[in-house]
């Protein structure tokens, strides 16, 4: 609830904040996110790694949150007291109704206090007690049913509608007394109040997310009878609220601000169930059809369906204390319930009073906030959100790490759909379909009818395509690009016709093809002998065929003109759906949250950002902030080189990247910045490929062993399991003192942009005195889908009449050049963490010195640029740097 006519003003300090004071830069963030959360705006922030960037997202919106919930209370008390009369009666209905909220929270804190109980009792128990192996349920056992009705699937809503003479009044309140006769599944109304959704793209960059929230110094007001003293303050250390949280003594804990905190996971980080795990198959579907098997054949894990107290309780313990996902996985096995299916439960859990309104006051002993983290995927994906009862409708929306966001989505909304897997889809279909004939519904008929027509047009559309592929005399001829109208055009009168997008949510809806997939694994059964079937029992929990076509459903239905179909030839047809416009996916979030914030160590070039994914917006909503770094200028030099040291010119172009006299001169080059650069060196190329080669060339040209006399030498592995090996073994180089003294010390890392170690990864200190980028990374523009995405660009900005300079490249060009960029700046953000920290940044390119190219680095790089017209000057200039920073670091 907010006072339309009360605005929040900005806070000139951050009291929560636990470092004090706060560096400017990180003050400035701050108020920055918080003027943002309260005017409404989408905003980009840009906060270089090392300057506290989660902690200032944190603090900021969080003191919003208490701010709001502030503004809120004082908006209902004068809402909900006498406008007229005496002061003395005014003041006494403000202070009833005071009470009567005071006392609403102090009811709800005690709830809490008993989850928390609970569950120190519960882990208590842990460990002490005997595990005993629960009783296992196996899929096989929900097969095993008399006859085939448990394939057939529920009736559709409009069915029952057409079963009995009612009125949809009448059967709203015959549903409504049906719900309310059973005692043991309590209906409670949980509306939504105003949370933080925190998401980042892997579930270990969220991991950090709760550490910095213990950190955060709120102040906690204790409850009196006549309102608000006593004020403490939470510990900010980390290990000293764990100790608070895990004491088995939880009376300690009741004068201790905690923080709501919910995290969302997937199955595969959140299920408890080990027999389950441990079998082959799809976890997803396995889960699936364990939870809809009846009491008997039902995952122990989950509560008997209409008793739901148990998994209630289990909700109120996740709410009891901020937990990440490795705890609430360990709460779950405690406490013998579903972690997953807990947590999801904890989503809408909304502050509440007795009479159905918010809660909102500042001062009972836990604050009630919530904070919710999650991965990119449950956020950005409509149905997940849906299936999660996440409603984004007023929200705040924080997306860390968001450099990753318009790649993620693109990744998120693409679909891969091969012949193979569709002819399999359509037999089963059509077997089923077939069989159960005359026991569907006319509503699953219907739809299960279209559904056929549509995958037997698509099968013989691909089969004719792959026809004329094969007997074209241009080899090269193995993909074509579709537009998803003319395609649905190919396939027939009767295709057009068809509602794909009515298809697609009967399919969601239903659940059907679970039940499809179901009855032909019993058909493959039945068809094999008895020394087969056990192989084939192999493939039950597997994800469903029909499910991808549902995906590709979903593509072609939503698409229009953001989406096309791309058709490849390899050893079997291939059909990709790809959308083009990042912002169609994006929009179902911005236009709905009250405010969105995407942060990042690097959003250079924001222009980039905004073009792809706010065309929409106005510019009123929309703010952009890019701080400097903690670290002093002083600290980060960045040199352009042009030339070797032959005076060969240094441009890394596709097209020379098989020059060997380029490569050698690149590996002098290197050897000479080794005998320099103390500590550890990261050289990142353009391409595992041209990796590769220099890797081949140097060996066979003895520049490699004149490389591993300076330093040792690590090449990044193209297998992602052997990763943290290299990693450990090149931070023991780099570590290890020189043997004999005089020989050089450290070693030199040769990696890849845009690969596994060009992001999230720190090489602070010693292990990256400076990094070096050879070459830009520009995608391959042979790519079907980049062409599209390229082309595409050009068409929005022809629809929208932009006219650009002469001499300006067009919206494509800005594109495929923004694309190299972003990867160049996660590179570069691999050295300097934090303020005491130093490096030089090498950039190898002469088209580093273009001006368009260096208008798209980050303001802290771009601003200290030295381009060296020599290789001897950029010798000069990097020996200068270094020997000034030993001398520092030797009198520190």
């Amino acid at each position: 609830m907010e006072s339309s006519n009360f605005s929040l003003p900005v806070p000139e300090q951050f009291p929560a904040f636990p470092y004090d004071p706060p560096y400017p830069i990180q003050s400035e963030l701050m108020q920055h996110i918080y003027s943002s959360i309260e005017q409404r705006q989408v905003t980009i922030v840009e906060s270089p790694t090392g300057t506290g960037k989660t902690l200032s997202l944190l603090c900021s919106s969080l003191t919003w949150l208490l701010d709001e919930r502030e503004r809120a209370r004082k908006g209902k008390l004068i809402q909900q007291s006498p406008t007229t009369g005496p002061d003395w009666v005014v003041a006494q209905a403000v202070e009833r109704r005071r009470r009567e909220l005071d006392a609403e929270d102090q009811e709800y804190e005690e709830k809490l206090a008993k989850a928390r109980k609970t569950e120190a009792q519960l882990r208590k128990l842990a460990r002490t007690r005997v595990t005993k192996k629960p009783r296992t349920i196996g899929l096989d056992s929900l097969e095993d049913q008399p006859d085939d009705n448990i394939y057939l699937p529920d009736k559709e809503q409009d069915d029952e509608d057409r079963d009995d003479n009612f009125s949809p009044a009448v059967r709203a309140l015959m549903a409504k007394m049906s719900n309310g006769s059973k005692p043991d599944s309590p209906q409670v109304d949980e509306p939504t109040c105003t949370k933080i959704y925190y998401a980042s793209r892997t579930h270990s960059q969220l991991t950090q997310v709760l550490p910095e929230l213990f950190k955060l110094k709120f102040q906690h007001y204790q409850q009196t009878s006549v309102g608000i003293s006593n004020i403490v303050e939470t510990p900010s250390g980390t290990k000293a609220v764990k100790r608070m949280l895990e004491d088995e003594d939880v009376e300690n804990c009741e004068d201790r601000r905690i923080w709501r905190a919910v995290s969302l996971g997937s199955r595969k980080q959140l299920c408890i169930n080990d027999d389950i795990k441990s079998r082959p198959g799809d976890l997803d579907e396995k889960c699936r059809q364990l939870m809809e098997g009846k009491t008997e054949k039902r995952c122990q894990y989950l509560p008997p369906m209409g008793e739901e107290l148990r998994m209630i309780d289990f909700r109120d313990q996740i709410l009891a204390s901020p937990k990440d996902i490795e705890d609430l996985a360990n709460a779950g096995r405690n406490a013998q319930t579903c972690p997953y299916y807990g947590s999801r439960k904890a989503i809408p859990q909304a502050e509440v009073g007795r009479d159905g309104s918010p809660f909102t006051s500042l001062h009972a002993g836990l604050i009630r906030t919530q904070l919710v983290t999650l991965p990119y995927n449950l956020l950005l994906q409509k149905t997940a959100r849906e299936a999660l009862g996440i409603d984004l409708t007023g929200q705040i929306v924080i997306i860390d790490e968001a450099h990753n966001l318009i790649p993620t989505m693109l990744s998120l909304s693409s679909v891969r759909l091969t012949f193979g897997i569709l002819s399999i889809s359509l037999l089963q279909v059509s077997a089923y379909f077939k069989k159960f004939r005359t026991r569907l519904s006319s509503t699953h008929a219907l739809h299960l009818n279209r559904l056929i027509q549509f995958m037997s047009a698509l099968q013989k559309f691909i089969a004719d395509w792959k026809i004329a592929r094969t007997t074209s005399k241009n080899m090269n001829a193995t993909t074509e690009v579709f537009k998803v109208p003319d395609m649905i055009q190919q396939l027939g009168r009767k295709v057009e016709g068809i509602n794909l997008l009515e298809i697609e949510g009967y399919l969601r809806r239903s659940k059907i093809a679970r039940k499809i997939s179901g009855y032909s694994d019993k058909i493959k059964e039945d068809e094999f002998a008895e020394g087969s079937k056990r192989q084939e029992q192999t493939s039950k929990g597997a994800t469903p065929p029909l499910h991808t076509v549902e995906a590709f459903l979903l593509g072609l239905a939503g698409a229009s003109e953001d989406g096309r179909l791309i058709f490849s030839l390899a050893r079997d047809v291939e059909v990709k759906y790809q959308l083009l416009n990042p912002s169609t996916l994006f929009r179902d979030v911005v236009d709905v949250a009250r405010s969105v914030v995407l942060a990042g160590g690097t959003m250079s070039p924001m222009s980039d950002v905004i073009a792809q994914l706010f065309p929409h917006l106005n510019h009123g909503r929309l703010s952009t902030f890019s701080c400097g770094h903690v670290v002093p200028k002083s600290h980060v030099q960045t040199l352009l080189l042009s030339r070797g040291p032959t005076g060969t010119e240094l441009e890394f172009k596709h097209g020379r990247q098989s020059d060997r006299q380029l490569l050698n001169e690149l590996g002098q080059l290197l050897a000479n910045l080794c005998s320099v650069v103390p500590g550890g060196m990261v050289v990142f190329f353009p391409s595992y490929s041209y990796l590769n080669f220099a890797n081949e060339v140097w060996t066979a040209t003895e520049l490699l062993q004149r490389l591993q006399t300076k330093k040792k030498v690590f090449w990044e592995p193209q297998d992602a399991t052997t990763v943290e090996t290299v990693l450990r073994d090149y931070n023991a180089a780099v570590q290890a003192a020189p043997n004999p003294p005089n020989k050089k010390a450290g070693a030199v890392l040769f990696a890849v942009v845009g690969a596994k170690l060009s992001e999230g990864l720190n090489f602070s200190d010693d292990l990256a005195r400076a990094v070096v980028v050879i070459g830009l990374p520009f995608a391959n523009k042979n790519s079907p889908e980049l062409r599209e995405r390229m082309q595409y660009a050009n068409q929005l900005e022809a629809q929208k009449q932009v006219k650009r300079a002469a001499g300006t490249k067009d919206a494509a060009s800005e594109l495929y050049e923004n694309m190299c960029m972003n990867a160049v700046n996660q590179s570069i953000g691999r050295a300097i963490r934090h303020r005491a920290d130093w490096a030089s940044l090498i950039l190898v390119d002469r088209r580093f010195s273009s001006p368009s190219i260096k208008q798209k680095l980050p303001p802290w790089i771009r601003d200290g640029i030295v381009v060296c017209d020599t290789f001897g000057q950029s010798i000069k200039h990097l020996g200068s740097f270094i020997r000034t920073k030993k001398v520092k670091d030797l009198s520190a």
